[in-house]
């Protein structure tokens, strides 16, 4: 080998060693030449690749490091970056995909004229301001009797019995006496026998007006110088002898009840409406009804009063409705069948086009007038309708509505998922709302959000979960950080929620073992419906509403005793439902309202069982995807009772029940 051979395979030796060197080697500043003067520039190794992580479309706490199956529901997993990434604490970014697979679906919220139809029950009524007693003026014996049986319709001033009284009589002769010496004194010349004499006959006739002579009888007493110890009673008002007391001959004192007479050209409705329908009533609303007698007629009245006062025995509010009967065809205690229509505008009042402008009565509803003054019954200022809760104008908007599954509901927080609008990947962003009343499938939303924007109208519970899992403020848990629920195996129990269910009452330990014997039943149910059963569940259903009725509340006192009537009421109406449902499929809905009733009843008292504690069970694939709880044993075997055999295994234990305060 030459000389140059060698020079050049040492010089190749050298530039692989600092090759090598180089690529071995940490990174290192070198510096890198420009113009005007050298810049540091620091070479990094490549970055290394993210590991990835897949995960259930339903089951989103499930993290594995590669594909396969998810080990609850066991559906194909999904990479998680087709799935959410953050854009902000309260929002969730999922790709079409991920939506796809969660069955995300989304609604408008729409602007317009919200109308439910309320239908009430209840009976016709006197008109308690249409009646009237008759009562003895004076004792005496009963003569005769003109009106002798009930039924009988009457005028004003028709006679209705004669009565004979000596004390009648006795004061007819000392007006009589008067009159006399009032004569005979006329001419005295002492001015004060005149006087005596007079005042004397204003006093006799006095005392006869005050025992019901009226003004022309005493005239004709005086004229014919000569009592009459018998009276006629009359009618005050027209209209219908209801109730007759006077018998023939019969003595009776001052003040017996004679006949009560009833002017039937206007009645009453008593009508029962539930809470929920308070939001939809107001004073001087169109009611529509009709009656067994009347097929097919319907009939109208007005709102006059709505009963300050709840009964808290049928959880009911009575409806007062003035309804016109000029041809007396409407029977008292007749059954009706009422139907409301009420539209509610935007600032949540009732629409009534043909009260728009208008002024009403307070008392007399009937009373419509178009300017301000006075009501021709009673005298009362006119009042604006709009005064009255009904809309200024026939011009307000609408009301915002949005599908009862979008939002998620615990206890007065109320959470929507908005689909951001104009993005590329779509963004969910949670935001609490103001609800109003609630009208078949759909919320009236009094704050919140505005028209056109789109909401979650399946899935939002999916989405929430998520949020819950990323540990981000979400509806459970609105402040973040905390651990989440549904699926979350080995996770902290969540606090119950704020609607009252974790303040205890006082309740003796034989009120708590009712409780259990009631709780047993309704495990009774759970297991039939987990099991597909649905013979079974009706005759669990069954056992519920009978173990119910045999909880005594009458153990019970003070505020304990007015906590339980308020519990009470959902959890009868939700047993009895139970118990009338068909289908398996009626049995599950309305096992879920039960299940809600059950854990605040017995979070509020606590249980006596001896076989050991309940614990929550929730499944975030109830109810289309909104959730659902459940009770059973503590550390039992979960068994789902709103899917059985489709999805047995689905949901978790989130929290127990506990029994003791």
């Amino acid at each position: 080998m030459t000389t140059t051979h060698k020079i050049v395979a040492v010089l190749i030796l050298l530039a692989a060693g600092l090759a090598v060197g180089r690529w071995s080697a940490p990174a290192a500043t070198v510096p890198a030449e420009a113009d005007g003067g050298g810049a540091a520039a620091e070479i990094a190794p490549p970055a290394a690749a993210a590991p990835e992580i897949w995960t259930c479309s339903m089951h989103p706490q499930v993290r594995l490091p590669g594909p396969g199956q998810c080990p609850i529901c066991a559906m194909d997993l999904i990479r998680l970056d087709d799935g959410a990434t953050s854009a902000g604490p309260r929002t969730l970014e999922l790709s079409e995909n991920a939506i796809a697979l969660a069955e995300i679906e989304t609604a408008l919220v729409e602007r317009g004229i919200v109308e439910r139809r309320l239908r009430l029950v209840g009976k016709v009524a006197l008109d308690e301001t249409r009646v009237a007693t008759i009562s003895a003026w004076v004792p005496g014996r009963i003569e005769r009797l003109y009106v002798d049986s009930t039924g009988i319709p009457v005028r004003a001033g028709d006679h209705l019995l004669e009565l004979y009284s000596p004390k009648l009589f006795a004061a007819q002769t000392e007006l009589l006496q008067a009159l006399a010496s009032a004569k005979r004194l006329r001419d005295s010349s002492v001015p004060s026998l005149r006087a005596t004499a007079d005042d004397t006959l204003v006093s006799a006739r006095e005392k006869l007006r005050f025992l019901g002579v009226d003004a022309e009888r005493i005239r004709a007493i005086e004229a014919s110088g000569a009592g009459d110890p018998m009276v006629t009673v009359t009618a005050p008002i027209g209209g219908i002898v209801v109730h007759k007391d006077a018998l023939q001959g019969q003595y009776v004192q001052e003040g017996t009840r004679l006949y009560t007479i009833a002017d039937l050209s206007r009645v009453w409705l008593r009508l029962d409406a539930y809470e929920s329908d308070l939001a939809w009533l107001r004073y001087g609303e169109d009611v529509e009804f009709e009656v067994e007698a009347y097929p097919g007629e319907q009939f109208h009245g007005r709102v006059s009063l709505i009963n300050p006062v709840l009964d808290d025995r049928t959880r009911t509010v009575k409806v007062r409705v003035d309804v016109a009967n000029t041809d007396q065809r409407l029977k008292p205690d007749m059954f009706v069948r009422a139907t409301v229509l009420a539209p509610l505008s935007s600032g949540g009042r009732v629409i009534a086009p043909d009260l728009v402008g208008k002024y009403l009565c307070p008392m007399h509803p009937e009373v419509v007038a178009d300017h301000a003054g006075e009501c021709e019954v009673c005298g009362m200022q006119l009042v604006p309708a709009a005064e009255l809760g009904f809309a200024a104008s026939d011009e307000e908007s609408g009301a915002l509505t949005i599908p009862a599954s979008a939002p998620l509901v615990t206890g007065k927080r109320a959470v929507v998922y908005v689909r951001a609008p104009g993005l590329e990947a779509p963004r969910f962003e949670g935001r609490e709302v103001l609800l109003g009343p609630r009208f078949g499938d759909r919320w009236l939303v009094l704050e919140g959000l505005e028209e056109g924007e789109r909401v979650v109208a399946r899935g939002a519970f999916k989405i929430d979960s998520e949020l819950q899992i990323q540990a981000r403020p979400s509806m459970m848990n609105p402040g973040g950080g905390g651990a989440a629920i549904g699926h979350q195996h080995g996770a902290a129990p969540p606090q119950p929620a704020s609607d009252g269910g974790a303040v205890r009452s006082d309740a003796p330990a034989a009120f708590r073992a009712q409780l259990g014997a009631f709780a047993e039943a309704y495990l009774v149910l759970q297991a039939a419906l987990a099991a597909d059963d649905s013979i079974a569940a009706r005759a669990a259903a069954a056992g519920v509403v009978a173990a119910l009725r045999s909880v005594a509340m009458d153990q019970l006192a003070g505020d304990a005793h007015m906590r339980w009537m308020a519990l009470q009421a959902p959890l009868r109406v939700a047993a009895e439902r139970s118990a009338e449902a068909g289908s398996l499929d009626e049995q599950r809905a309305a096992f879920e309202p039960l299940g809600h009733a059950t854990i605040a009843a017995l979070e509020a008292f606590g249980y006596t069982r001896e076989s050991g504690g309940l614990a929550v069970f929730h499944c975030p694939m109830a109810r289309g995807g909104e959730g659902a709880d459940w009770l059973q044993p503590s550390g039992a075997t979960l068994t789902n009772p709103y899917f059985g055999a489709k999805m047995l295994r689905c949901g978790d234990e989130v929290r127990p029940l506990a029994r003791d305060r």
